[in-house]
């Protein structure tokens, strides 16, 4: 289990709003849902994007997105 950690600089901020920004605009919907289903409703915001954020932000848009669906199938996360 991955702990909790929150977002500790710009850099981190900038990219978990990238993140949720860009599975929003896959999904077709407002990036609050997309917030709210990813800080409110699960912890793939703090327990997942800032935790991984060395790793996820050198990869590709299309991996990072990817990898966001997939944990949010594996937590059955709905947006």
């Amino acid at each position: 289990m991955m702990t909790d950690e929150k977002i500790k600089n710009s850099g981190e901020l900038e990219f978990a709003i990238f993140c949720i920004e860009n599975v929003a605009a896959k999904l077709g919907v407002n990036a609050e849902r997309v917030y709210r289903a990813f800080a409110e409703k699960s912890d793939i915001l703090n327990g997942y994007i800032v935790p991984e954020y060395e790793v996820l932000h050198t990869q590709s848009r299309e991996y990072i997105i990817d990898d966001l669906f997939d944990v949010m199938k594996e937590r059955g996360v709905e947006v």
